[in-house]
């Protein structure tokens, strides 16, 4: 099936690779994000701002019908419990939560309309628990809870509604972070039970097996892709 692919921040790093998959696979992508997107209809907008967020998604769908989606855009504000400012939780929870809240909100009547919809929520591995996380893993934790409330309302139309859970992957923010000659990026590497870092394409893969039409069967599901770093750590 053709149509349309929305991208939250998919101007790099992994949100990059899923709309390079979604071209590839013949969708029409729209791409909301600060900075240009490469590929498909790219509007610029700041995602942290509620009407910004609105104008663009008005945008977004006057060209029709959007009947998949992946909720990307996100921020980290790393810091411990005793550091985290009430301001960088507001943010967090604004661009990390509120964001896909509005984003699939804004969507749902054309992907009802159609009869079907598929929506991917990019949580984290974060989400089951990491130091220095609080802000980040409360939002991330929180798209996994509407995940499942979304599948259960959304799965008679139609619509099925998933979440990716990222461990280390090597985007341009990671890699900044994490130099690649450092010992501390050799100890993260040697933690995973595959022996290396992810790609955003490991994540786009994952992110087209959701979005495909053959999928219809899965809904309220989130798949960990994360090298093995969540055996031991999710639940069954």
């Amino acid at each position: 099936m053709t149509g349309r692919l929305l991208v939250t921040g998919g101007a790099q790093g992994i949100g990059r690779a899923i709309v390079e998959l979604g071209a590839s696979r013949g969708w029409d992508v729209v791409v909301i994000d600060r900075e240009p997107a490469p590929v498909g209809l790219s509007i610029r907008a700041d995602l942290s701002d509620p009407a910004a967020t609105a104008a663009a998604l008005t945008e977004a769908l006057a060209g029709g019908p959007i009947t998949r989606l992946v909720n990307n855009v996100g921020a980290v504000f790393p810091a411990a419990l005793a550091d985290q400012t009430l301001e960088q939780v507001d943010a967090a929870f604004g661009l990390n939560l509120r964001c896909a809240v509005q984003c699939t909100q804004a969507l749902l009547p054309g992907m009802k309309e159609t009869g079907f919809g598929r929506i991917v929520n990019m949580a984290s591995r974060a989400a089951l628990g990491k130091e220095l996380r609080t802000a980040y893993a409360a939002t991330k934790a929180g798209l996994i809870g509407v995940t499942r409330v979304w599948a259960l309302e959304l799965g008679a139309s139609g619509i099925t509604v998933n979440a990716l859970g990222p461990g280390p992957i090597a985007t341009e923010l990671f890699t900044r972070a994490n130099p690649p000659d450092d010992p501390r990026t050799r100890a993260i590497v040697e933690s995973v039970p595959v022996k290396r870092i992810g790609t955003p394409e490991d994540v786009a893969h994952a992110a087209g097996f959701f979005l495909d039409e053959r999928a219809g069967f899965v809904t309220g599901q989130v798949l960990y892709v994360c090298g093995g770093l969540t055996v031991g750590t999710a639940p069954l």
